[in-house]
């Protein structure tokens, strides 16, 4: 059994890495840590988990030297800009680390004008392995830091990278549409996120400076060797969970779907997360539900020379806490599957 600690367990990502390791069979929760919540109770945080053995245990400060001893493996759900320091003190002490943060993500130069600050450790970002399993699988299993992918980035990365690498894309941006649950933003109450506001609404936000962006494109980037820009715009809709984007990319000549459908299913044939549906299946977020499954369909429109390339998760799952889970069995040698389930909540 390998000790873990949860950071920022307080919060609905933390909840939800709670959730699933709880029933891991290799990983044993030892640390729960939080910030203004340290002293409660796991029950007190998260009503839903007071089936758990570990209900009432009291999350704790984020004291360095506590977290290294009593973990082998730490998952950082801290909010973004807030545990650079912790987890670089962590990996320094010999204490692999997932961050579900932003806070590895991108090139130091892209922090300012995307998150809103200055990266404090510039020269620390390249040691970082970028988490997407299914492409970088052994960048992951040797790294001491691994930046977990964002949500929107996951499904778009992993559709778009294998039919760029083929060149079935043509030249040009490819242009995101994406929607998400309300979860995706986090337990803090807004009026932006009220029942009032989003229910019965389908709106845009951060349009169109989402820090995501950039992450699709780096992420793009890093998966095909070619710098491919990216016009992402996200919606709010209502409902609690899932992400759905679709990419409208130039499609190069001659290409068809099925053609579109092969490349992606030669891709991804034997990996256990991603489900590549057949022609004229349409993706469903509901199917992915409390899973770490990415569904993937692409389609070809010759009368307009365009690519559509969608992508349904569970934000929480494949686009937060599974995936983390996910890049931790590879990072301590387990199988990637360890713990993981596939099987959604439907309906």
């Amino acid at each position: 059994m390998a000790r873990v600690a949860v950071l920022g367990a307080s919060g609905t990502t933390g909840g939800e890495l709670v959730r699933l390791l709880a029933a891991h069979p290799f990983f044993e929760l030892t640390f729960l840590g939080a910030g203004g919540s340290a002293g409660s109770t796991m029950a007190e945080v998260h009503p839903y988990l007071a089936g758990l053995a570990l209900a009432d245990r009291a999350l704790r400060g984020l004291d360095t030297a506590d977290i290294v001893e009593a973990s082998d493996l730490v998952f950082s759900a801290l909010p973004h800009g807030a545990g650079v320091a912790t987890i670089l003190a962590l990996v320094d002490a010999g204490v692999p680390v997932v961050d579900l943060s932003g806070d590895f993500r991108l090139d130091a130069d892209g922090y300012p004008s995307w998150y809103g600050f200055v990266h404090p450790a510039p020269e620390r970002l390249p040691g970082a392995v970028y988490g997407l399993p299914e492409l970088f699988c052994d960048a992951v299993a040797g790294a001491s830091l691994v930046a977990n992918p964002g949500c929107f980035p996951t499904p778009v990365v992993l559709g778009c990278a294998p039919l760029l690498s083929a060149g079935l894309l043509g030249p040009g941006p490819i242009r995101v549409d994406g929607k998400t649950g309300m979860s995706g933003a986090g337990k803090a109450v807004s009026e932006a996120t009220s029942y009032t506001t989003t229910e019965g609404s389908i709106r845009p936000y951060r349009l169109p400076t989402h820090q995501h962006t950039p992450e699709m494109e780096r992420g793009l980037r890093l998966a095909t060797g070619l710098d491919v820009p990216v016009l992402f715009a996200p919606h709010l809709i209502p409902a609690v969970r899932g992400v759905l984007t679709t990419s409208y990319a130039p499609l190069a000549a001659g290409v068809t779907t099925d053609m579109l459908t092969d490349v992606l299913a030669d891709a991804y044939a034997g990996q256990p997360f991603v489900r590549v549906l057949p022609p004229d299946t349409m993706a469903d977020v509901k199917r992915t539900t409390g899973t770490n499954v990415v569904e993937l369909q692409a389609v070809a429109d010759p009368r307009t020379d365009t690519a559509i390339v969608i992508g349904a998760i569970d934000n929480l799952g494949k686009g937060a806490a599974g995936q983390a889970i996910q890049n931790a069995n590879l990072m301590t040698g387990l199988s990637q599957e360890a713990g993981l389930p596939t099987v959604a909540v439907y309906p």
